[in-house]
């Protein structure tokens, strides 16, 4: 990316706000439709359709001709904020897809944070990647999968997606798992990369204080909960039982490629930092070293 990320994160903030203002459309019709997503009606489906068209069209003037990949920038964020705007509008109508609503919100909120945090925090790493929508094809059908489940099952059994208390719970171990891993990251600064590094760079340091003095891996422990979270937020039962498995086979295996890593930079400075401080994430220790 060129620049030093400012230009980047004022290019996806702008982008990402003006895909949310989606969710100001129902206050410019007159009644205001309760549910615009659910059964906008006809003057609902015209005012959503010029709406995008405008967003399309500011997105053209404003980055179609700029430098540095910024209308690449500029797309994924405002897809992003109109996934957020789309969400809004579910969470606060009277459709029964009120949680899955709460679920778009945090999933554009969780992506679109990763790449302004690293574009903030450590812009020499930045890249279209670092919005994580292209993580990994299991990633994806993960994803996928879990909206299938979703829809499914609210077809077969609507009572089911309508536990608020269950929801809220999910909701709540989503926004801790995000506002945890942002605090890793924020805390680790440049340090902190999406790939793991097999070498070590003159200013790469290890980080222990902070969210790194409760856990070692304190972005995998908060990706972790937040994954698990979102199938509890949907009342997913299958993917919450999946996700689990899943992630936590993917963590384990991550660890231990980067713990090998961390103690061939820092050596007993690490190990020591190791038997001080746990994982975070459970029946987890990390690489076994044989002293």
């Amino acid at each position: 990316m060129a620049g030093g990320g400012g230009a980047e994160a004022r290019t996806s903030l702008t982008a990402f706000v003006l895909g949310g203002s989606v969710a100001a459309v129902p206050l410019l019709l007159s009644p205001p439709p309760p549910a615009l997503l659910s059964g906008p009606g006809i003057q609902g489906r015209v005012a959503l359709a010029l709406h995008v068209a405008g967003i399309n069209a500011a997105l053209l003037l404003g980055w179609g001709r700029a430098p540095g990949g910024m209308y690449q920038i500029a797309i994924r964020a405002c897809f992003l904020g109109f996934a957020f705007g789309c969400g809004l509008l579910l969470s606060f109508g009277q459709s029964s897809w009120r949680h899955f609503g709460w679920y778009m919100c945090s999933l554009s909120v969780f992506h679109y944070s990763e790449y302004l945090v690293t574009a903030i925090n450590n812009p020499r790493s930045l890249s279209l990647d670092s919005f994580l929508l292209n993580h990994s094809f299991e990633y994806n059908v993960a994803a996928f999968s879990s909206w299938v489940e979703f829809t499914v099952e609210k077809f077969i059994f609507p009572e089911m997606k309508q536990i608020t208390w269950l929801s809220s719970a999910g909701l709540l171990m989503v926004v801790f798992g995000d506002c945890l891993r942002k605090s890793a990251m924020l805390t680790a600064g440049s340090n902190f990369n999406h790939i793991v590094q097999n070498e070590k760079s003159e200013s790469h340091t290890l980080v222990t204080r902070g969210v790194y003095g409760w856990f070692r891996h304190p972005s995998y422990v908060g990706w972790f909960y937040w994954s698990i979270g979102t199938q509890i937020l949907l009342c997913n039962p299958i993917c919450m039982v999946g996700y689990t498995l899943v992630s936590w086979r993917f963590f384990r295996e991550r660890i231990e490629e980067e713990e090998m890593t961390l103690i061939h930079f820092f050596g007993e400075e690490y190990l020591a930092y190791k038997r001080r401080v746990p994982t975070g994430l459970p029946f987890i220790s990390g690489v076994k070293v044989e002293l």
